[in-house]
């Protein structure tokens, strides 16, 4: 059995502790995955509100792997974070579902997604096959830097990725610092899990993968004959 080790502690990470050598190894399974062993190890974090159109959702792919984040406890609830959440208080529901991924030792892959937001099924299997095993924390997404002056040290210069959609690995829930703090509120969500991915894991021991965006899409499907508003109607 081929195993990884990561070894964190509060707000540092200790991926140097051993080296170049460790810290850059890729695991390679000596037999691929199948499509059935990779199924069980995904979970779709899917914040919710009022607005979500969850009866879409259960009749697409996503079904079988989606973990809704509730506010309050309701029939198809996975993680509930027991507090009202509004746009601007959607970074305290981002730290409520890092908290739950921590105990979900079971799953080897996550995606975050955007209710308004739907993903290629084909893609996501390929990337699980390519990057099942790996011992570096992996963060797939198409990132950029956040800006925040007012929070130098901590959230500025932070890198994340976009809302819409990202998958990352166990290995970076594992060093996820679900402690994470910051002067000024409310932050961009996103922003703010990036934050938890610096000062948890550091950046330089983190795989930063570019997303396909001709795989995912935001507020609009369009494919062949199909054109599907994924938006809520209230922003038209």
């Amino acid at each position: 059995m081929l195993t990884s080790l990561i070894l964190t502690s509060g707000n540092h990470n200790y991926w140097g502790a051993f080296g170049d050598n460790l810290q850059n190894e890729n695991i390679v399974s000596l037999k691929p995955a199948s499509e059935e062993q990779l199924s069980k190890k995904l979970a779709i974090i899917f914040p919710v509100n009022n607005n979500t159109d969850m009866q879409f959702y259960k009749n697409t792919w996503l079904r079988k792997y989606l973990y809704p984040v509730c506010d309050w406890s309701e029939p198809g609830c996975k993680i509930v974070c027991n507090k009202d959440s509004t746009y601007r208080t959607l970074e305290e529901k981002t730290f409520c579902f890092a908290r739950e991924m921590k105990s979900f030792s079971d799953k080897e892959f996550f995606i975050k997604l955007d209710d308004d937001s739907f993903v290629d099924r084909d893609y996501v299997f390929d990337l699980m096959r390519t990057y099942s095993g790996w011992s570096k924390p992996v963060y797939i997404s198409d990132h950029t830097r956040f800006g925040d002056p007012a929070n130098k040290g901590t959230l500025d210069g932070v890198l994340y990725g976009n809302g819409k959609f990202y998958m990352f690995n166990f290995n970076l829930v594992r060093c996820l610092d679900v402690k994470f703090e910051y002067e000024h509120h409310p932050r961009n969500e996103d922003a703010v899990f990036g934050g938890m991915v610096r000062s948890g894991c550091g950046e330089e021991n983190v795989e930063f993968v570019q997303e396909n965006d001709d795989k995912i899409w935001h507020k609009q499907y369009k494919n062949k004959n199909k054109y599907i508003d994924l938006a809520y109607i209230k922003n038209h």
